[in-house]
């Protein structure tokens, strides 16, 4: 659930989002690795949290709907003829003078679907956007797969990106890291398409994870609200720059919008950054309430917040790791 957890201060999305009308260089933390060798190590320590249980494809680490020979007992049960003596409970037998089995929860892989926003305004901020959205993925990702879970990535703008599936084990974290390494911001927001294709490609319940900065014109609750209805568990993390937050702007400006190139005239004075900043707060309080309403958990960040502390910390809180 969506809750007050302490962030860094929200950022909020402008009504036409700015971009310059030339090229802009890099970071020098975009040419960097994703993942810090040392922060993969202190990853290998956590695991990713389901609130229920899961029917799962392989045995893993992961509480399951299926009940059967695991090490954890769940229940008991009436023996039926045909059932395994040796878990038949004789101390109960002998006190009821009744024959109970003992059940099982076995454990079970999790399904986690991580799903990252790579339009065109994911480009924007110092680090990018972008960026942490991929370190993120890559953090998210690595967990599971060290617990042995199946993880799918996929990337998603204005229509059907790649995608990398059936992913299970330490062994395919390099595809993990070298898929969401070679992401380039393109194309337009389309949230809705995008888990519509992803649930009708994968139906099983499971984590979802959706890391954007949710600057969809055709709006997010429809996509989100249909994650819900599949049975998701769902989280957002929803990533914003810093000049999305307070626009260091002034004066006669011309901005044009990073993904649709549409251009606006503006006079930007103390008026109008006064009215954007109430315009932002109503946004980002309406994504947030609409969050908790629909039992989507949900976090906020700048991009500039570190991915590491994001993850040790924040996510945690957040209850998506433990």
């Amino acid at each position: 659930m969506a809750s007050d957890r302490p962030l860094p201060e929200p950022v909020s999305p402008p009504a036409v989002r700015p971009a310059a009308e030339g090229p802009t260089p890099a970071a020098p933390r975009d040419q960097a690795g994703l993942l810090d060798p040392a922060f993969l190590q202190r990853l290998e320590a956590l695991s990713l949290v389901s609130r229920r249980r899961v029917r799962g494809r392989q045995h893993g680490e992961r509480r399951s709907l299926v009940r059967g020979r695991g090490i954890e007992f769940d229940d008991y049960r009436a023996y039926e003829p045909g059932d395994d003596y040796r878990y038949i409970d004789w101390n109960i037998a002998s006190r009821l003078d009744r024959l109970f089995v003992k059940l099982f929860s076995e454990e079970e892989d999790l399904d986690i679907r991580l799903l990252v926003d790579t339009s065109r305004s994911m480009a924007a901020g110092v680090p990018s956007k972008l960026l942490l959205a991929k370190q993120l993925a890559a953090a998210i990702g690595y967990i599971g797969l060290v617990n042995l879970d199946r993880v799918e990535v996929g990337v998603f703008s204005s229509g059907p990106g790649p995608r990398l599936s059936r992913l299970r084990g330490r062994g395919r974290a390099f595809d993990l890291l070298r898929f969401l390494d070679g992401i380039v911001p393109e194309g337009t927001t389309d949230l809705g398409v995008a888990l519509r294709r992803t649930l009708d490609e994968s139906p099983r319940r499971g984590l979802l994870v959706v890391i954007s900065d949710l600057l969809d014109p055709l709006g997010y609750e429809d996509g989100l609200l249909r994650t819900r209805h599949h049975g998701m568990q769902t989280f957002v993390i929803h990533v914003l720059a810093e000049d999305e937050l307070a626009p260091r702007l002034s004066g006669e400006l011309r901005l044009i919008d990073a993904e649709t190139g549409r251009a606006v005239e503006v006079t930007v004075d103390a008026d109008a950054l006064r009215a954007y900043a109430e315009a932002r707060d109503a946004y980002l309080e309406g994504v947030q309430q609409f969050c908790f309403r629909h039992g989507i958990d949900y976090l906020r960040t700048t991009s500039t917040v570190p991915a590491d502390s994001l993850v040790l910390r924040y996510l945690r809180q957040g209850g998506l790791v433990r």
